[in-house]
């Protein structure tokens, strides 16, 4: 029997399939705000080690009426900014791997 879990965020893609993430980190920046999210199923609750896998950066973005809604960021400085923030609150916790073809 699986416990419930209040970290847990499902997001319905445009064809209707759900997927789990677990919500790692909330940011504000520049006054946005920006949600850090790792797919459940990089995770792997035996072994207790996840995988080498990239966490999802979303937007939360408020709508006239007061709804919330997730986008993808997509100016890519903008991603970026916010996952070094990340990294830099987060460094203790998670190894963070570097990408050897960045430039």
């Amino acid at each position: 029997m699986s416990e419930e879990r209040d970290d847990i965020i499902v997001l319905v893609d445009e064809n209707g399939e759900e997927t789990e993430f677990e919500h790692l980190d909330t940011i504000e920046m520049d006054g946005n705000e920006y949600v850090v999210l790792l797919p459940l199923d990089s995770y792997d609750e035996e072994d207790e080690e996840m995988e080498e896998e990239e966490v999802v950066i979303l937007k939360l973005e408020r709508g006239e009426n007061g709804e919330s809604a997730f986008v993808n960021v997509e100016d890519e400085e903008e991603l970026n900014a916010v996952f070094e923030e990340f990294r830099m609150r987060m460094e203790e916790e998670y190894d963070f791997y570097e990408d050897e073809d960045e430039e």
